[in-house]
Order: structure tokens, then sequence, then C-alpha cells
């Protein structure tokens, strides 16, 4: 999927495709705007269209990603010795002072959105992926909720050229304390992750557009992205964590 890219990506994949009769490109021209949620997964659904069931495991992947080249190979093998894996991934890392160095803005056994692999059974069991801020975590909420198994492998370095956030603006960092809202977060789970995001990214700033976000969603009484029962099991799970690092 080429969704406005300014650079050469046309004619790489294009050189690629005429050599590999199973790469295909797809253009799409959608706002230069750069918001996470509904754009990026809108052009995931257009490439999915273009496929038939005949799969066993689906990947979203970045374009701006450079993998391991065993990197397939080994999500291959994960899969193939556990029945209940539903998603599988490596870890993100950004460049730093000439280093590359662990993208750590969340928890080691969350996956990033940039590079998401999962079992076709446990894709369709959780209803695909949400057109919303907040998809790549409410997948492994409701697949958590479905009795699935999440795996990352910390042996896959995987380079992520473009930082996390780095492109996002005001509105983009509004839409998280939304996406917490419509997952049944709550208030007192929300003001928590809300300050560890921020704290993590550095940025007092960031932490009033979240709760903004959020109390805006709750005002304007936003659809939920899940069911009440998802969303008490959610919370139970959050709490669960969160109560976890106290006592450890």
């Amino acid at each position: 999927m080429d969704d406005n890219s300014t650079d050469n990506t046309s004619a790489i994949v294009n050189s690629y495709a005429e050599k590999y009769d199973f790469i295909h490109l797809i253009n799409l021209k959608s706002s230069d705007e750069h918001l996470p949620g509904s754009k990026i997964i809108n052009a995931f659904y257009k490439g999915f269209e273009t496929l038939d069931s005949n799969y066993d495991v689906i990947c979203k992947f970045d374009a701006d990603l450079i993998f391991p080249n065993d990197y397939l190979e080994c999500l291959s093998n994960h899969f193939g010795k556990n029945e209940k894996l539903g998603l599988a991934a490596g870890f993100c890392y950004i460049e730093k002072n000439d280093h590359w160095i662990l993208e750590n803005l969340t928890r080691k056994d969350h996956i990033r959105g940039a590079l998401k692999a999962y079992k076709k059974e446990c894709f369709l069991e959780i209803g695909k992926l949400k057109t919303s801020m907040g998809w790549d975590t409410v997948d492994e909420l409701l697949a958590k909720y479905n009795g699935w198994d999440i795996l990352t492998d910390e042996s896959l370095h995987v380079k992520h050229l473009k930082p996390t956030g780095i492109s996002y603006n005001k509105a983009s960092k509004h839409l998280q304390g939304e996406a917490m809202y419509k997952m049944r977060y709550g208030f007192k789970i929300t003001l928590i992750s809300a300050l560890k995001l921020a704290y993590k990214k550095k940025s007092f700033n960031q932490f009033k557009n979240y709760m903004s976000g959020y109390f805006k969603a709750k005002k304007d009484h936003l659809p939920f992205l899940v069911s009440k029962a998802e969303g008490e099991f959610i919370r139970n799970l959050r709490w669960k964590g969160i109560l976890g690092k106290f006592k450890a």
C-alpha cells in the first residue's frame, strides 16, 4: 500500500513486483495529514480487500522498517509451535547517537502497531482491526479476552526508521485519550496510563492532551470499541498489571 508517499516508494515496489508475482502495489491517495488510527487502518483494508481467504497468518507492517533476514521464518516457527498463539512480533529499535536502541514506549509484552502479525483465526475472532486510534492495543486485549496467547521475541530486532509520534499533531495526541475512553478504561486507569505515557515522553503537555481527549470523548458520548463484558475484562487485566508492578 502506497498511501500518499512523497518518496520513491512506488518505483521501488514496482521494481520488485516485476521480479516477483506475489508482490502487488496498490496506490491510495488520502490526506497527507499524519493521523494515527483510522487513516492507517483504512489503508490496510484497501490491501486486505484484494486478498482471498487462503492465508494462515496476516501481517500489518509499516514501510519504515528494516527486518532481520529470518524475521518471517522465526514468526512462522512460533505460530507452528503454539496453536493458541494469536499475535507475534519482534521489537522496534530506533537510532540514537549512531546506536540502535530499544524504542521503549510500552511494556515488553505489547506488540507495536508498526509490526503486527495475526493468526487468521484470531484476526477474525477479534473482529479484525478497528478503524480508530487505539486499534493496536484493543486487538491484543480482545485476543486475550478470547483466550489467545501473545508473543514478543526479544531476539528479533527491527529497525524503525521513523520514531513513533514524530509527526503527530495536537489533534492526534488528543486521540490517545479518546481511545482510552473507547476501550472503557475508566477515569482511574486512563489517568495512570496518561501519566505513564507522558513521563516516558517527558511532556506534561501530552498528559493534558490525553486527558482532554478522554473527557471530550466522554462528553460527546462516543461509541465504545468493546462491549461491556470486554470492557470489564480489560479493566481487570489493566488493574492486575498495575498492581503487579507495585508488588514487584
